[in-house]
């Protein structure tokens, strides 16, 4: 599978405040959170759904990568999504699989890199649920 994706039952709020501080453990940082119901509301189109994209980075991680294939930026930084589940409500958290997007750049000497950082973040995510 593609995407790694819990639920749990905190907030929309109270989900991305303890998946930062999670990150912040591993030495990810949130660069950025992307609501994309404000910026869609904004544009004048009907979507209701509380959906955030976090853009989270380690530094250090993404220059030893980008070091050994720059094409590896195409999916810099790492993406987190929170969401309110339309059918549950419940609060979604998820993200696109490291070790999936990876193979896109067809270079197997990056695959334990790949995994690592998935596992690091699924355990960030395990954490804030």
């Amino acid at each position: 599978m593609f995407h790694y994706t819990v639920e749990t039952d905190k907030t929309m709020e109270e989900a991305i405040q303890s998946l930062e501080a999670s990150l912040k453990e591993e030495k990810f940082g949130v660069l950025w959170q992307f609501d994309i119901k404000e910026t869609l509301q904004k544009k004048g189109f009907d979507f209701d759904q509380p959906y955030l994209v976090l853009e989270v980075c380690n530094p250090k991680e993404a220059q030893r990568v980008l070091s050994e294939n720059q094409l590896v930026g195409y999916f810099l930084p790492c993406k987190i999504v929170v969401y309110e589940d339309k059918v549950s409500g419940k609060t979604k958290i998820g993200m696109p699989r490291p070790t999936a997007l990876i193979q896109m750049v067809n270079e197997g000497d990056l695959n334990d890199f790949a995994a690592d950082i998935e596992d690091r973040l699924i355990a960030c995510i395990d954490n804030s649920i």
